[in-house]
């Protein structure tokens, strides 16, 4: 594990931002079970880790994609703390929709951007990277060159490793699943026996889900 891993692990626990419950698991949007649940605009209420999260997606996005043009917010999670980014690098800010309003001005994209412009993308969270990619997908329709994206926390699916890799996006967290575990288990938020469930639920989370669904 890397020191900033960790350490975005251990304040995500803390702040119960993730939930981890092998015995009642979560449902999530889709309907399925899990037993990880994780809502990460719990942080913006914390000044000291919502801090620490736009430093470490400001050094992430230095290191790795240079300067850049425009940040753009996935709604609604990543609205918030894209737009602290901007602020830090002293960027434009947008955010993009699931979909185009269906009122008013219709549009997807809100605030303004061009054709031509580099973005990078912000987003709190990667399941299967559905809905962070049809950001990606809106933008590069409007004729921009988006350059990657970052996230607080990824799961680490196959499902969205494949995704991210057929729409040629670059994806950089700052946390992940097995580092989030690992401290879990350190810090005593979960038992050693409840690791296993754990691991199985991340190697195929339909077929765990199907066998929890009376839980």
């Amino acid at each position: 594990m890397n020191e900033t891993a960790e350490q975005t692990g251990t304040f995500l626990l803390k702040v119960k931002a993730v939930k981890l419950n092998n015995e009642h698991p979560f449902t999530w949007a889709s309907g399925r079970k899990s037993p990880i649940y994780c809502d990460n605009r719990v942080t913006l209420s914390y000044p000291e880790i919502r801090t620490f999260i736009r430093q470490c997606f400001v050094e992430t996005i230095n290191e790795y994609f240079g300067d850049v043009d425009v940040i753009a917010g996935v709604a609604t999670g990543g609205i918030a703390q894209g737009a602290l980014v901007a602020q830090e690098l002293g960027k434009p800010f947008v955010y993009v929709r699931s979909e185009e309003k269906k009122h008013g001005l219709t549009n997807q994209i809100e605030g303004e951007i061009h054709s031509g412009q580099t973005v990078v993308v912000v987003e709190d969270l990667v399941s299967t990277g559905k809905s962070s990619l049809i950001a990606v997908k809106a933008l590069r329709e409007k004729g921009c060159t988006v350059k990657g994206m970052v996230a607080i926390f990824t799961y680490g699916l196959e499902v969205a490793a494949r995704n991210f890799a057929e729409a040629n996006v670059e994806l950089h967290t700052l946390t992940n699943y097995d580092t989030l575990i690992k401290v879990a288990c350190e810090q005593d938020y979960v038992m050693e026996k409840e690791l296993e469930s754990l691991k199985t639920w991340r190697e195929n989370p339909e077929l765990w889900s199907d066998q929890h669904m009376d839980s």
